[in-house]
Order: structure tokens, then C-alpha cells, then sequence
């Protein structure tokens, strides 16, 4: 791939960019998934603490994510963790919805009221009978939000917002646009072109990771797509 104008070399900050854009989607992840099942449990077994929760999700929920996350970052020092911090603030939101949603259906099962007139307490019960059936929803939702963080955050640091130092696949792609022969030669094929299949490749491949996942955990699912093909 050779050198960019600065003289370094493009495939080392693709491998770096790698480390570093897979390491901001999988805390985010990992952190959203945390929140957002907990307050899920939380909602969807507790009527009045769930009554606050989903208001406060359904407010925030009405507000554009992408645009209100440019607005702020373009006040806030560009770091890696800033952007981490931004992205967590609409990372839980979808994954408490979900999780509350199945959490509704789950405690009228009957082994749970079972476990109720057996004396089982409101934790017990939502760590060993209703938390391990949700762990499949939390699993999708976490690939699925590292999707989101990871064409986020390429777009936040393709505009300029990310981190300078950390050099992320939106980044190499920020500093090639701004190359002023990109366009009138072939720089854009070596520079520009990798770290932008690197979104798509990954992107992709874990959208078909989610999909199969999905299909595997709801197998309802997976019947439906056999009886369209036929």
C-alpha cells in the first residue's frame, strides 16, 4: 500500500486502526449491554420503577442519535473516550426496550409463579430463571450495537471529530479525503479504498454473524425463512 504524505505506512495504520476501532465497539458494547439489560430486568419485573424507566427511554429515544452525538462532539475535546462516553449515552436504550419486552412475557410463566409461592425471592428469580433466557437477545443486540459504534464512530472521525492521535479506520480515511490529489490520481486506490472495505467487511461480516445467531436462537424464525424460499 506504500506511504501516505506524511511517510507512513498505510497497512500499519490499518492493522492499528483495526485494534482501535474494534476496541471502541466492543467497550461500548460490552458497557451498553451491561446498563441496558439491567434496566431491562428492572423495567419489565418492576411495574412503577419500570413505568420511570421507559419514559426516560422513550424521551431520549425521540431525539436523533447521529446528529445530537455531532453536535456534542463538536464541543468536546476529541479523544477516544469522549466518543466512547458519547456513544454510551444512546447504547442501552434499544437493549432495555428489548429486554423489557421479553421480561414482560417471561414472569407469567409458571414456573415462575412456582418459584414465587415457594418463597423464591425477586432477585433470585431474575438471576436464575428469568436473566438466562434473555442472554440470547443480549448476545444479538451486542453485535448489533457494535455495528452502530463502529460506522459511528468511522462517520464522527471521517468529519474531523475524532481522535487525532488514534489513528481508527475513519481516521485514515479522514486524512486521505483531505489529501488535495486524492481525486486527480490514483492515491485514492491504495489510501482511501482499504480502510473503507475494512468498514464494509466487518460491517457486513457481522451482520451475518447477527442474522445466523438470530436464526439459531429463534428457530421460529428460521421456519419462516424456509417457507418463504419455498
Amino acid at each position: 500500500m506504500g506511504t501516505n504524505d506524511l511517510g507512513n505506512d498505510i497497512l500499519s495504520e490499518i492493522v492499528y486502526g483495526t485494534r482501535v476501532s474494534l476496541f471502541i465497539a466492543f467497550i461500548v458494547s460490552a458497557i451498553s449491554m451491561l446498563v441496558g439489560t439491567s434496566l431491562g430486568l428492572i423495567a419489565g419485573y418492576f411495574d412503577k420503577v419500570g413505568f420511570l424507566i421507559m419514559r426516560v427511554v422513550d424521551v431520549v429515544l425521540t431525539i436523533p442519535r447521529l446528529p445530537l452525538i455531532i453536535v456534542i462532539a463538536s464541543f468536546m475535546r476529541p479523544s477516544t473516550w469522549n466518543l466512547i462516553a458519547l456513544f454510551l449515552i444512546f447504547g442501552w436504550l434499544m437493549t432495555a426496550r428489548i429486554i423489557r419486552s421479553e421480561v414482560l412475557t417471561l414472569r407469567r410463566r409458571y414456573y415462575i409463579d412456582a418459584t414465587k409461592m415457594i418463597g423464591g425471592s425477586d432477585f433470585y428469580i431474575l438471576w436464575r430463571h428469568i436473566l438466562p433466557n434473555v442472554v440470547p437477545l443480549v448476545v444479538v443486540q451486542f453485535i448489533m450495537e457494535a455495528i452502530h459504534v463502529i460506522l459511528a464512530e468511522s462517520g464522527l472521525c471521517f468529519l474531523g471529530l475524532g481522535d487525532p492521535v488514534a489513528r481508527s479506520w475513519g481516521m485514515v480515511f479522514h486524512y486521505a479525503f483531505e489529501c488535495p490529489t486524492i481525486y486527480v490520481s490514483d492515491v485514492w486506490m491504495w489510501w482511501m479504498l482499504p480502510p473503507g472495505l475494512c468498514i464494509v467487511f466487518t460491517v457486513l461480516g457481522l451482520t451475518f454473524v447477527g442474522y445466523a445467531l438470530e436464526e439459531t436462537f429463534n428457530p421460529k424464525l428460521k421456519s419462516s425463512f424456509s417457507g418463504m424460499e419455498l
